[in-house]
């Protein structure tokens, strides 16, 4: 197993052991399925989530197996189902069956689902046990939020964007407990060890908008998070780190050196970074912009944003405009921490023959082929015409 996916990350094999001993690199797959293991983490390509799930105003379980489809298909690394509502064990298996790469669930909105404010401890690990034992490969935690910063909330603009962030807050208001997720970690990590599943623990405070970013309710739950991570590791169990949603350009570094220095090295997975409030509509090119700087800075794994954030539940072609932006900002940002820039020169060199079936071939987006598809008989195409730069140079070097 290690020999294969560290060729395939460009490392050595004891490079990826020892990452992984270090837990600066987190293989994700349940000791259920049967598929390849994904390599997150330092060293590594940089990997992209793709969101998909119903809603209890839209619950249609075919289409989100469909958004699955395209989401692999386009070059998704892992899918996340947030579906809420009823079913959620049926459609989370249908999922699991149908897919080939590692799913990850967040436990905590069946068990709010099930039994609301009403869940206990028991609640909410059976849910857990529920979802590792069918086969998830990942689940996100929201085990940093603590009572103390609930009290704390009003003082932000958004208080609270993460849903299940949201459950757990609302618990702890109505119930005056403390975070059970938080309060009884240790029997977390005895149950996901067992399937050899990752906990990718949740921000549930990641700011919602730029006028909360990097404040001290976010800083106070990655601390939370740097000591549940040396628990975890202790304890033998891999660990992925939540970043935040909305960052501007000037902080995005400081945040992922922070959460680099204070998890040691831990996996980083960022909702985006947006970088901007107001692109409504067009979410996907922010969120892809403060990808791209989070990854070069150090960020591991990208969880896509789509056109229809903030609005409502993407549809398929959001759903593949998503993951090519992120895969776009992943790339970028291996270009400068792997060097990886065969695959650019290979385009460049086609550009340069007017090669349109190699720059298809080439090309993030498998189906953009479909949009031009004149241009495979064509020497040139509409933006020049007979006046192509490439093609006269070209044409007048011959003569020389």
């Amino acid at each position: 197993m290690f020999s294969e996916l560290a060729r395939s990350e460009g490392l050595s094999e004891e490079k990826l052991k020892r990452r992984v001993r270090e837990g600066w690199i987190v293989l994700v797959k349940n000791a259920k399925r049967d598929i390849k293991p994904l390599a997150i983490g330092t060293d590594t390509r940089v990997k992209v989530n793709a969101n998909i799930g119903y809603s209890p105003d839209c619950m249609d379980e075919d289409k989100e197996l469909l958004k699955a489809k395209a989401a692999m298909d386009s070059g998704a690394d892992t899918l996340m189902d947030l579906s809420v509502g009823e079913h959620l064990d049926d459609m989370r298996r249908k999922i699991i069956k149908r897919t080939t790469i590692p799913v990850g669930t967040v436990p905590i909105y069946q068990a709010f689902i099930e039994k609301k404010t009403n869940m206990s401890r028991e609640d909410i690990l059976k849910v857990i046990e529920r979802n590792c034992m069918d086969g998830v490969d990942f689940v996100t935690l929201h085990c940093g939020i603590t009572l103390d910063m609930v009290n704390q909330l009003p003082e932000r603009l958004i208080p609270v964007t993460s849903r299940g962030g949201s459950f757990l807050a609302a618990w702890m208001i109505i119930n005056g407990r403390e975070n059970p997720l938080y309060e009884y970690f240790d029997d977390v990590l005895e149950i996901v060890k067992e399937y050899e599943v990752v906990i990718s623990l949740g921000d549930a405070l990641r700011p919602a908008c730029l006028h909360d970013a990097s404040d001290e309710l976010q800083f106070k739950e990655l601390f939370n998070l740097g000591r549940l991570t040396k628990k975890a590791r202790k304890a033998g169990v891999p660990i992925i780190i939540e970043g935040p949603g909305h960052v501007p350009l000037d902080q995005i570094e400081y945040n992922v050196r922070m959460q680099k220095r204070i998890c040691d090295n831990s996996p980083f997975y960022v909702l985006g970074p947006l970088v901007t409030d107001i692109a409504l509509g067009f979410d996907h090119i922010s969120g892809a912009i403060g990808g791209a700087l989070a990854a070069m800075h150090g960020a591991d794994f990208l969880c896509y944003v789509t056109p229809s954030e903030h609005m409502g539940l993407p549809n398929i072609d959001d759903v593949k405009k998503g993951v090519v932006a992120s895969k776009i900002a992943a790339h970028a940002a291996d270009i400068v921490r792997l060097g990886d820039r065969k695959d650019d020169d290979l385009m460049s060199a086609a550009r340069g023959r007017l090669d349109w079936e190699t720059m298809f071939k080439l090309g993030l987006d498998k189906e953009i082929k479909k949009r031009y598809p004149n241009l495979s008989d064509k020497k040139e195409c509409s933006m020049c015409g007979k006046y192509c730069a490439l093609k006269i140079v070209r044409e007048h070097l011959r003569k020389k």
